[in-house]
């Protein structure tokens, strides 16, 4: 693999010297002293910009590895420091390479310049030229790479802090639950053991739902429905009659998604923060809106506040629709009524990336 890559990056930058040179050879014109010089000493100027653009990038590399190294990354005053280091090498072995070539070696390298010193100055300066340009393009690859994989780790990043989060969400769903049922159990093993009896199947049913589907992050309406139905029989044992849930759904409720035990908690918040009583029970009722929402709505009768309310279950039901659907879940005070309104997922609304993370 080292090796493939090696030779990837070699073939890269001979492709690089060879439309470098011939891009000068061509683009002279054919008339003057540097047309002639070019064709004469073709060989000399094509050995020299090979080794002048490598010997270039292979330095700026070895730079920009260190300045990775030492701080990290590259920014505006690395990068000023970088070329001004590459051209600190490149200026002398431009200077030695073509001092040589044309005032020492020149019949060897079959370099006849009538002006010698002129023809040094413009090939020394041509090759400072080809050498910043080789610098200023390498840096700017290097630092876009370092922005695209800076963004690549930062959404990496996201996507792990976002599922960790929604697990911790839903790690918080079935306390609650399983304590208040275990209370009210306790409860009827003196009074009515027939009804404990019923109560311990319906509890093992939903406790059952609880662990098949705790993993999952979103469950079928008709589960969420069916689920709801073990839940009302016990909240009205329980309760004794103070509270009346209604469901009237008008969808196919295989064919839509909601999150798991979102309608348990939104039940249990309405229980917590309201009055009821056999006199005055509090009337939940649960049905859809077409089909593009599912409405919970309960009679508002506020209890006495013992403290400020963290609204911890609504801010849960939002944040896990927030994974899925940019529609939201709105929460309306209005005529007595307490309603929570919430998408109803298609089926493929929730093919997303959470899913495969968690």
């Amino acid at each position: 693999m080292f090796k493939r890559k090696a030779l990837k990056k070699f073939g890269f930058r001979l492709l690089i010297v060879n439309l470098v040179f011939f891009l000068v050879k061509f683009t002279v014109d054919h008339g003057d002293e540097e047309a002639d010089l070019l064709v004469g000493g073709a060989l000399f100027y094509y050995c020299s910009a090979f080794f002048l653009i490598l010997f270039s990038w292979e330095i700026n590399d070895w730079l920009i590895k260190r300045q990775l190294g030492s701080k990290g990354g590259l920014d505006i005053p690395g990068s000023v420091k970088i070329m001004g280091w590459s051209m600190a090498f490149i200026v002398p072995m431009s200077a030695l390479i073509y001092y040589l070539g044309i005032f020492e070696f020149g019949h060897i390298c079959k370099i006849d310049a009538e002006n010698p010193a002129l023809r040094f100055r413009i090939d020394f300066f041509r090759a400072l030229l080809l050498g910043f340009t080789i610098i200023f393009f390498n840096l700017f690859y290097h630092s876009v790479k370092q922005k695209n994989d800076l963004e690549r780790r930062m959404g990496e990043l996201q996507r792990e802090a976002m599922t960790s989060k929604y697990k911790s969400l839903r790690s918080q769903i079935s306390p609650h639950f399983l304590f208040n049922s275990l209370n009210t159990l306790t409860s009827l093993m003196y009074e009515d053991r027939d009804l404990a009896s019923d109560f311990v199947t319906r509890l093992a049913a939903s406790y059952r739902y609880i662990l098949d589907n705790k993993e999952e992050d979103v469950v079928s309406l008709e589960k969420e429905l069916n689920f709801l139905d073990s839940f009302i029989f016990m909240m009205n044992v329980r309760h004794e009659g103070s509270i009346r849930i209604r469901t009237k759904i008008g969808v196919d409720p295989q064919d839509y998604l909601i999150p798991t035990l979102s309608l348990q908690m939104l039940v249990e918040n309405a229980l917590k923060h309201n009055y009821f009583s056999r006199e005055k029970p509090l009337v939940i009722d649960v049905h859809t809106v077409g089909k593009i929402a599912l409405v919970v709505e309960n009679t508002l009768r506020p209890r006495e506040p013992e403290g400020e309310s963290t609204k911890l279950g609504i801010r849960n039901i939002q944040k896990r629709y927030s994974f899925y659907t940019k529609q939201e879940v709105t929460v309306e005070r209005e005529k007595g009524l307490f309603k929570v309104t919430m998408p109803l997922l298609g089926k493929t609304m929730v093919e997303a990336p959470i899913l495969s993370a968690s």
